[in-house]
């Protein structure tokens, strides 16, 4: 069957499969995995994406296998290599590349990605030097890897949207410059990666190779962040957005996961123990700072706004405000629930420490009565135009980050 033929199947079945009763998960896969080089419900992310709501994941994990579960055919890796038990490792359905990276992104300026932009619509924002870029996840739920360079620095652009990770990288690594692709398979529910280079595996909730000749290399993580596409446009008047002009035949605007993000299901395809701390989906900013790795539930966020605090000795300042859809809830990204977003920065400026608090939709600082916006930057005030040092954050589904961060401590 060709390539063309193979994804028209597997975007019938994908359709076919949303309206289905409840089956089991070996029934999804038997009946999805086979679609080879389809955009089964999306990246490296489950072979026909996850259970409809009303379907359920058994709710125990099931035993950890004793053999490989993926083919190594039409690999060059080298398997001999590997940081993690490669029985870890699973088919998500669609073969190497099949959920298909974007090389060669285009991109528009504001006022026309204003023509198919909602403001709600949730965008991963990075910033370098004097470069914007909004990347969004109407587009990254359909490709989870964008290949960029940002004022001269090779950057990934990454979204699994069965963990809710987005995550930016600087893809030079071991003395080279790096291009990332999907290998169709999954680790703890999450994105395995490959570089085209080596084609060593790599895990994208952590940004560490863990097959193949460069195991162990770890990719430096940049400061991105989820936002409101009102929030980055109002920041960013000058930013360039990512262009639906992909070269690719793809549903932007919609959502192949309707239903998915609910805090207390099952993530599809995860054979670990759940931390019981907190319910599986439920949305947590995740900072690891000095060897401490904190948790901040959406939940608390949303009541209290601001939280001032100290991780691995260094102090932050955790923002959130809402008007950011869930890009997992309803058919349309635009439609989904009020999920909000969430910002972290160094409250340290020209030498002081500044303490934060919610004042309408703005924060402000106590000590000058500046007021800044979600991105960090003082909107009005006696430090008008400053801008806080962004920290690298994680905005994810808690079962994800607990998997790879077990000791992680949860805000109260």
């Amino acid at each position: 069957m060709s390539d063309s033929r193979e994804a028209d199947k597997g975007r019938s079945n994908r359709h076919r499969w949303a309206h289905r009763r409840p089956i089991d998960r070996d029934s999804i896969k038997g009946a999805l995995c086979g679609v080879a080089g389809a955009l089964l419900l999306a990246s490296a992310c489950g072979p026909g994406g996850p259970a409809p709501p009303s379907a359920r994941v058994p709710a125990k994990p099931s035993a950890t296998p004793q053999t490989e579960q993926f083919s190594r055919a039409g690999w060059k890796t080298n398997f001999d290599r590997h940081s993690v038990p490669l029985t870890e490792i699973e088919s998500g359905g669609p073969p190497k590349d099949g959920i298909p990276a974007l090389d060669h992104p285009r991109f528009v300026g504001v006022a026309e990605a204003d023509g198919w932009l909602k403001p709600v619509e949730p965008v991963i924002a990075l910033t370098l030097g004097s470069q914007s870029r909004a990347y969004p996840l109407q587009i990254l739920i359909w490709h989870e890897i964008v290949n960029d360079t940002l004022v001269d620095v090779p950057v990934t652009i990454t979204f699994c949207p069965l963990c809710y990770t987005a995550i930016a990288f600087d893809r030079r690594a071991a003395d080279r410059v790096l291009d990332f692709g999907t290998t169709g398979k999954l680790r703890r529910s999450d994105l395995v990666m490959y570089d085209r280079q080596t084609e060593s595996w790599w895990q994208q909730a952590v940004g560490q190779a863990v097959v193949g000749d460069l195991t162990g290399t770890q990719l430096t993580i940049l400061p991105a962040s989820i936002v409101s596409w009102d929030a980055f446009r109002t920041a960013h008047s000058e930013g360039l957005v990512l262009s639906r002009d992909t070269g690719f035949n793809r549903s932007y605007g919609t959502n192949p996961y309707a239903g998915y993000d609910q805090p207390n299901t099952r993530p599809f395809l995860f054979d670990g123990s759940l931390d019981g701390r907190l319910a599986p989906k439920e949305h947590v900013v995740t900072v690891s700072l000095g060897g401490d790795n904190v948790a901040y539930p959406y939940t608390l966020l949303k009541q209290q706004r601001v939280v001032n605090d100290t991780v691995g000795g260094t102090p932050i300042v955790v923002f959130y405000r809402p008007g950011t859809s869930s890009a997992l809830d309803s058919g349309s990204l635009a439609d989904g629930f009020d999920l909000g977003a969430s910002g972290v920065f160094s409250p340290r400026l020209d030498g002081r420490q500044l303490t934060f608090k919610a004042e309408g939709s703005d924060f402000v600082d106590s000590e000058t009565g500046s007021h800044w916006s979600l991105l960090g930057r003082a909107v009005s005030g006696a430090l008008a135009g400053r801008q806080l040092e962004p920290i690298v954050h994680g905005d994810v589904f808690w079962f994800a980050w607990a998997a790879f961060n077990p000791s992680t401590r949860i805000y109260r």
